[in-house]
C-alpha cells in the first residue's frame, strides 16, 4: 500500500491591497480563537490614521484617476493557516473585522451603485440565493446580515464578539470624520481599498502559522516610544547605582499602568504630556505638518526632548535619596513642583480614603489571596515611607 507524498512545508508572503486581500476569498476563524475584542480606542485610532494619511495626498478639484498617485499606507500583517483550500485566521481577526465593519458602513453611504457594489463584492459572495461573508463566522452571522441591511439587532444571549461588534459599528458611525463625507467619499474609498495594504503570510500548517506567529510576537520587537523615553531618561545618568534605582522604579510604575490593560503605559504619558502641553493639532489638509498633540501621540519621547520640557541632560536628580522618583518635566505653565504636589494630593485622596477598603479587599479575594495581601503589605509599607519623605524633605 502506498501513501500520497506530503506537501512540501511552504510559507507564502504576499503584499495585498484590501481589494486583493477580501475579494472572492473567505476567512475563518477555529473555535479557539479569541473573541473580537477591539474597543472603541482602537477603532478611533485606526480612522484617524486612515483619514489623516488620505488627506495628505487629497485635493479638492482632483480627478479620481488621481487617486493612483496618493500615499500609501501599511496596515501590518495577517497570519493564515490554509487547510485544504480554506483559509483560517491566526493573527489579525480583529483588523479584519474592523475592516469589514467599516466597509459595510461605507457601502451604506456611497451614493454610487456601481461603487456600492464593488464594496459589497469585499463584504459578501453570494451563490444560488444566500449571502456568505468574506469573512465567515456563524456565530457572528445574523448580526453581520443586519448591520449589512441596516436593521438593529439584539439578542441577550450573544456572544462577547457580536456586543463588541455592534458597539464598534456604532463608533464608526459616530466618529467617521466630516471632512471624508459628501464628495470627497468615494476618493477615500477608491483609497481604501487600493492604496491600503496588509502582508498575508500563510501557512500549510496550525503548527507553522504558530510558529510565525510567536516569532514575530517575541523576536525583534520595536522599542515602544515609552521604551525609548526610558532609554533616553537612563542613558543621561551617567551614576549606576542611580541609574539602577531609577531603571527600577521606572518598572514598577510602568507594570502597575500595565496591569490596568494593554497599553496603558504608553497612553498615560501620552495623556499626561497633553493635557499639560500640547497647544496645537495638525490640520486635516494636504501638506500639513504633525503639531504637538500628534508628535506626542506618536513619538512623545522625541518631543519632550526637542521642546525643552526635560528640566536636565543628565538627569541625575531624577531620583531622590529615598529612592523616589521625581518629576524632571515642567513649563512655564506648569511647573514640575506644581506636578509633584498634584500627584501627592492625588495619591492621598485616593490610598487614605476610606472607599479604598473595598477595592483592596476585592483584589485579595479576586486574585491569588496570600500573594496578593503581601504585595499590599509591601506596597503599603513603600507608600509610608514616601509620606514620611514628603513631611521631611
Amino acid at each position: 500500500m502506498t501513501t500520497a507524498p506530503r506537501p512540501p512545508r511552504e510559507i507564502d508572503g504576499k503584499g495585498r491591497t484590501i481589494r486583493e486581500l477580501l475579494a472572492g476569498r473567505k476567512y475563518s476563524i477555529d473555535y479557539y480563537q479569541r473573541e473580537y475584542k477591539w474597543q472603541q480606542k482602537q477603532v478611533a485610532e485606526l480612522i484617524d490614521d486612515l483619514a489623516s494619511k488620505f488627506l495628505e495626498s487629497h485635493e479638492e478639484g482632483n480627478e479620481r484617476s488621481a487617486v493612483a498617485e496618493y500615499g500609501h499606507y501599511f496596515l501590518g500583517s495577517i497570519i493564515v493557516s490554509d487547510k485544504d483550500g480554506q483559509k483560517y485566521i491566526i493573527d489579525g481577526q480583529q483588523r479584519l473585522t474592523t475592516l469589514a465593519l467599516l466597509l459595510i458602513f461605507l457601502q451604506h453611504q456611497l451614493a454610487d451603485p456601481e461603487q456600492k457594489g464593488q464594496i459589497a463584492d469585499l463584504i459578501f459572495s453570494q451563490k444560488f440565493g444566500k449571502r456568505s461573508f468574506n469573512l465567515d463566522i456563524p456565530e457572528r452571522t445574523p448580526c453581520m446580515e443586519a448591520l449589512y441591511a441596516g436593521q438593529e439587532f439584539s439578542d441577550a444571549d450573544a456572544p462577547e464578539s457580536v456586543g463588541n461588534i455592534l458597539a464598534r459599528y456604532a463608533d464608526i458611525e459616530e466618529q467617521f470624520p466630516e471632512e471624508l463625507a459628501g464628495p470627497v467619499l468615494p476618493y477615500f474609498v477608491d483609497w481604501l481599498i487600493e492604496n491600503v495594504h496588509l502582508i498575508e503570510i500563510t501557512a500549510y500548517s496550525d503548527g507553522d502559522a504558530y510558529t510565525i506567529f510567536e516569532t514575530m510576537n517575541d523576536r525583534g520587537l520595536s522599542l515602544t516610544p515609552a521604551d525609548m523615553l526610558k532609554g533616553y531618561l537612563l542613558a543621561n545618568i551617567t551614576d549606576s547605582e542611580r541609574r539602577t534605582r531609577a531603571s527600577r522604579v521606572w518598572k514598577e510604575r510602568v507594570q502597575a499602568l500595565a496591569e490596568i490593560g494593554k497599553d496603558e503605559d504608553a497612553d498615560g504619558i501620552k495623556s499626561w504630556l497633553r493635557s499639560q502641553f500640547a497647544e496645537s493639532i495638525r490640520e486635516r489638509k494636504r501638506g500639513a505638518e504633525p503639531q504637538d498633540f500628534d508628535l506626542i501621540g506618536t513619538e512623545f519621547h522625541r518631543w519632550a526632548k526637542e521642546s525643552g520640557y526635560l528640566q536636565t541632560g543628565l538627569l541625575e536628580e531624577s531620583i531622590d535619596e529615598c529612592g523616589f522618583q521625581k518629576c524632571i518635566v515642567s513649563s512655564p505653565e506648569f511647573s514640575s513642583r506644581e506636578v509633584e504636589a498634584y500627584v501627592d494630593k492625588a495619591l492621598k485622596r485616593y490610598y487614605l480614603s476610606p472607599s479604598y477598603v473595598p477595592v483592596a479587599l476585592g483584589n485579595i479575594l479576586r486574585k491569588h489571596g496570600w500573594h496578593e495581601l503581601k504585595g499590599m503589605w509591601k506596597s503599603g509599607r513603600v507608600f509610608l515611607r514616601y509620606l514620611f519623605r514628603k513631611k521631611t524633605a
